[in-house]
């Protein structure tokens, strides 16, 4: 089992540990629902240095993206980032990532921790002479500070101007003393926030810095578990959940990201079956009833018929209902839709509803 260069830190803080995608990581410290509730209200700190960074150099590498990835890479100029995936040849995902135009024709791509050899090897089978591939996972610390103090909190720490950086941007600059730090105006968390990416060897400097800088803020560090109910609570999908090598980004609601203005890898299966249309969609559901809805419990209609399966669920903190996401017939996918969801003997009712469960501005 791997361990981040900020293991020791999480020990002496009283993280609860559990292994995950190979790596030692903090589950908790104080508590998910506290943990939820200061990223929604104020700021808070997550390490995910487990997460994957592969470079991509070299005259061919836009092109070479562009064939492995679904959206369209010429959206992309130096300083954006971009939501996309990797279409496998049978029309499911490889993965979800990230792309980061670094410069022309140097690329970074962030992909999830749990398929970094997965993807390492995917991408290989496409590689072209003109193109130069690196593996820099195992170098890289990522911090996730998010929030809607993350702003007040950091600012100090940096040259770089965070309030006037657009959401899905990033810019290179010193930050808390260290040079060439990439912070990115992104997040898994819909709080609104950053993403800092450096190396290995000033892990702890940047952590100690980022906590007295958000002292008067009341900074605290996050959990994997935070994470997840924070991301349910915006309807974003888990790899391994929501999307995995079976499921296609159209029937995961994901055709924002699947641009069919240059071709890719499986585009025109893709695209056939975004004109024909699909059997089955990702949607969003909250129960009526108590009950927490989990990971492969069955949706069921009135009848009792299965029409279909949950991929997440949890009970939502900010909102204090049970929520979760799933695949149902394409006859159950309207908001309000009644459906069931089968908790062990139990049918649970339950109703469609548009994702994000959580909306800032009606809080």
């Amino acid at each position: 089992m791997k361990n981040t260069a900020l293991f020791h830190i999480h020990k002496k803080l009283g993280a609860k540990m559990v292994p995950f995608a190979g790596y030692n990581m903090p589950v908790q410290y104080e508590g998910v629902t506290v943990e939820h509730l200061c990223v929604r209200s104020g700021v808070g700190v997550f390490d995910v240095s487990h997460m994957g960074e592969f470079f991509v150099r070299g005259k061919g590498a836009s092109n070479f993206i562009q064939k492995i990835t679904s959206n369209d890479i010429n959206k992309l100029f130096d300083g954006k980032v971009q939501y996309s995936c990797f279409p496998n040849l049978n029309g499911g995902i490889v993965d979800d990532l990230l792309v980061y135009r670094i410069k022309e024709d140097v690329y970074m791509l962030v992909v999830n921790a749990s398929n970094i050899e997965k993807d390492w090897n995917w991408i290989n089978k496409f590689l072209t002479p003109d193109v130069e591939l690196e593996n820099k996972s195992e170098d890289i610390s990522l911090l996730a500070v998010q929030g809607p103090k993350a702003i007040e909190a950091l600012q100090s720490l940096t040259d770089i101007d965070l309030s006037n950086m657009s959401y899905y941007t990033f810019e290179k600059g010193t930050f808390a003393g260290v040079e060439n730090v990439l912070v990115s105006a992104t997040g898994y968390t819909g709080a609104g926030g950053f993403e800092i990416y450096f190396k290995n060897t000033v892990a702890e400097q940047i952590w100690n810095s980022v906590f007295d800088a958000g002292k008067n803020f009341g900074i605290k560090p996050i959990g994997l578990a935070a994470r997840d109910t924070l991301r349910l609570e915006m309807g974003f999908c888990l790899y391994g959940n929501d999307i995995d090598d079976t499921t296609s980004p159209i029937e995961a609601g994901l055709s924002w990201i699947t641009k069919f203005t240059n071709n890719f890898n499986n585009s025109d299966a893709l695209y056939k079956q975004k004109e024909e249309g699909i059997s089955r969609r990702l949607i969003g559901f909250e129960l009526l009833e108590r009950g927490i809805p989990r990971k492969d419990y069955e949706i069921a209609d009135e009848e009792g018929n299965i029409i279909g399966i949950v991929t997440s669920g949890t009970q939502s903190p900010s909102l204090q209902k049970a929520i979760g996401m799933g695949y149902v017939q394409m006859g159950f996918t309207k908001s309000d839709t009644e459906i069931y969801i089968r908790v062990r003997k139990k049918s649970l009712k339950a109703k469609v509803v548009k994702l994000p469960f959580y909306k800032a501005n009606e809080r």
